[in-house]
């Protein structure tokens, strides 16, 4: 069996004020050429297939026309979830009815529990669709108030699994998660906290013949071969700069996974990091490709009448345009502490925040309120 594996699609992004909705349209064209070319026999998309829990009609649109064409037109079945980016009861709208026509989509954890399972020469491959979901939901859904972290969430619900279900046959886990030892990037927006640690470890899917995850946007393994990131489609930060981006294909065979292709995907336009003079950018020649999304470092001292405006004329996608500063050390300082604070999170950036204003730690009592607060309004957000 042949499966495609890709996540992250972040349909209805916005970069610095930009719609990447074409640059996606575009992305998703090419993915429709590998598939033409490769005929895979399942597509999984392991979560965000949206960027907000409200997309863009645009995005929309693109997501409808992107499934109908692998189903309808591929005869592909396609196996899907939810990510922490996309609302769970927007996109369960219509999903047992859709299931007839090949399109599985999971958003939630319900009772009975049943894996999508399809066939090949060797039997069945079991596909067990494991939205994201917080550990409050597993713990509600097991009837198990002891689970209080994300690690605790996806142990018991592999042990519900493997109570329910024979592994020695094939299983597929389909779950959007951090596992620990992934690398992270800018663009990923952080897992919960609550209770404990957003990160769950690689070890608990060793009965599994392949696992596809979703979250984080660099295409990379965990521990080992099986147990993968297939990396968004495109890139959303200049953090990504240096990613490559792809979709893996899985070819499994009798025991497991024979082996796997990272399959390139190259963008209409790429992030791209320029530095140097005024004067020398403007020549045209300082981007790999002038249309390529930039950020821009100028290494001027001097006061430059409309330096964007101007620079637009040479590289019309600018994203962002900076004075590199005269102290190399204090600028790598600034940004490695801009850098830390984008990773804290919520609940400690406010508590940062409080002792700076008050010049003494924020009392327990007070942060427990406050990430309680927090964690309410992300429960929000994903049932808009």
């Amino acid at each position: 069996m042949k499966i495609l594996h890709t996540a992250d699609w972040h349909l209805g992004k916005i970069v610095n004020n930009v719609y990447m909705t074409v640059d996606q349209e575009d992305i998703l064209h090419k993915l429709m050429e590998i598939v033409r070319a490769y005929q895979p026999d399942a597509v999984i998309i392991a979560g965000d297939l949206y960027d907000r829990s409200i997309p863009p009609k645009e995005a929309v649109d693109l997501l409808n026309r992107t499934l109908t064409k692998l189903i309808q037109e591929f005869n592909i079945p396609v196996l899907a979830i939810s990510g922490n980016h996309d609302s769970a009861d927007r996109l369960e709208f219509g999903a047992q009815i859709f299931r007839s026509q090949g399109l599985y989509l999971d958003t939630k954890l319900s009772q009975p529990y049943h894996p999508v399972t399809l066939e090949d020469e060797h039997g069945p491959v079991h596909f067990h669709l494991i939205p994201y979901v917080e550990p409050a939901e597993v713990a509600h859904w097991l009837e198990d108030s002891a689970i209080k972290s994300h690690h605790q969430a996806t142990e018991r619900i592999i042990d519900y699994i493997s109570t329910h279900y024979d592994m020695s046959e094939r299983h597929l886990w389909v779950g959007h998660a951090f596992i620990a030892g992934g690398m992270e990037s800018e663009s990923e927006e952080r897992l919960s906290m609550v209770g404990g640690s957003p990160y769950v470890d690689a070890g608990l899917f060793d009965e599994f013949s392949y696992v596809a995850l979703g979250h984080l946007h660099q295409a990379q393994k965990i521990k080992r071969e099986a147990v993968r990131y297939s990396g968004s489609i495109l890139k959303y930060s200049f953090s990504e700069v240096h990613h490559k981006k792809s979709v893996t294909m899985v070819h499994l065979g009798e025991e497991g996974v024979n082996h796997l292709e990272k399959l390139p995907l190259y963008p209409k336009r790429d992030f791209e990091i320029v530095e140097g003079y005024f004067s020398e950018l403007l020549e045209g020649d300082k981007a790999a490709n002038p249309e390529n999304y930039l950020y821009i470092r100028l290494l001027d001292d001097g006061q430059i009448l409309d330096p964007m405006g101007k620079l637009r004329k040479v590289y019309p996608n600018i994203l962002h345009l900076e004075r590199a500063r005269l102290s190399p050390d204090k600028n790598a300082g600034n940004r490695e502490e801009l850098k830390q604070r984008q990773k804290m999170e919520p609940v400690d950036l406010f508590t940062s925040f409080y002792k700076d204003i008050k010049g003494e730690e924020l009392p327990e009592h007070r942060r427990e309120l406050i990430q309680t607060a927090i964690e309410s309004l992300r429960k929000e957000d994903r049932e808009r």
